[in-house]
């Protein structure tokens, strides 16, 4: 049976809420927070969890945040491994101005981890068991933990014949990608953080896209692109696949839903393509929902219902 394993190494809790008018030095009357847990891979593997397939949390966390992110875990029922740290997990804020419908989105470092919090990180997946099939990677790198971390975990993967799936940026991104992945998904300023250069034209990202498949550094690229959807390239192909129009209410965890949608996809034994289809529907689904949610499997399988083939331009 094919096993998904998430890793969060900067776990969260996201406070959602709304107000009429963001104003400075005023007090502004919010309505009742929303609080889920997040962080990328934890967000990645409640996804996957809704859609139905099997996947383990393993994440990093501590102090009373930390322990409510278990707790709430538990609630969903998403199976799950923390590894407890010193320092106290940091608790995002995501505030909806009703006026604008404008979403601003603070964003805190996370706590201090320790060399020996984020080598056991290393070692429990190296010993997880069964060997995950699929090992997501996803979400920033908090204070203390090297730039290289992700590229580590590229090869314990590849000793372990995991396929790992990165999305992240920076530093951490690129190191990754030295050692090679087998499915990157960036965003398209990562993408061309990447590219050292602004990718202006479908023409050019399709290159970008192509040039990090024919360096090694992945063997699958998908760039999301918001509402438009996402670029997938492969070693034979790059293609854009539109997202459905949806309403748009919060692009809250998105990003993540894309990618639980795809590796749902690949459990599921769907060919990249589709999969990435199902992925993108997945992340239009996240956008109908409000504040902090995730997508909902009955809009994700309508909404993949939706989706033409392949766009080829």
């Amino acid at each position: 049976m094919d096993t998904i394993l998430t890793l969060t190494l900067n776990a969260a809790i996201d406070l959602g809420t709304s107000v009429d008018l963001v104003i400075p030095e005023r007090k502004l009357r919010c309505a009742l927070p929303r609080r889920d847990p997040g962080g990328g891979g934890i967000n990645v593997a409640r996804v996957a969890h809704r859609l139905g397939v099997d996947v383990c949390a393993l994440y990093l966390a501590g102090g009373f945040t930390g322990d409510r992110v278990q707790r709430m875990l538990e609630e969903e029922g998403v199976p799950q491994r923390r590894i407890p740290i010193g320092g106290t997990t940091r608790e995002n804020v995501i505030v909806w101005e009703n006026s604008s419908g404008q979403l601003y989105r603070f964003g805190m470092p996370g706590p201090q981890v320790t060399r020996e919090e984020w080598v056991r990180c290393l070692l429990e997946v190296e010993s997880y068991e069964p060997a995950p099939t699929y090992l997501v990677a996803s979400g920033s790198v908090p204070p203390g933990v090297p730039a290289d971390f992700y590229a580590r975990l590229a090869e314990i993967a590849r000793d372990r014949n995991a396929r790992l799936i990165v999305d992240t940026s920076g530093e951490a991104l690129a190191e990754a990608l030295r050692v090679g992945v087998f499915l990157v998904k960036p965003n398209m300023r990562e993408f061309e953080e990447l590219a050292g250069r602004q990718l202006a034209d479908e023409y050019a990202q399709k290159a970008a896209a192509c040039k990090l498949i024919d360096d090694g550094a992945a063997e699958v690229v998908v760039v999301s692109l918001g509402a438009a959807g996402a670029l997938l390239a492969v070693a034979s192909d790059a293609h854009y696949v539109r997202s459905p129009i949806v309403r748009q209410r919060s692009r809250v965890g998105a990003g993540d839903s894309m990618v639980g949608g795809i590796v749902t996809g690949l459990v599921r034994g769907m060919a990249i393509e589709d999969a990435v289809r199902y992925g993108v529907a997945a992340g239009a689904a996240a956008v109908m929902t409000d504040g902090t949610e995730l997508c909902h499997p009955h809009d994700v399988e309508h909404l993949y219902e939706e989706i033409s083939g392949p766009e080829r331009t």
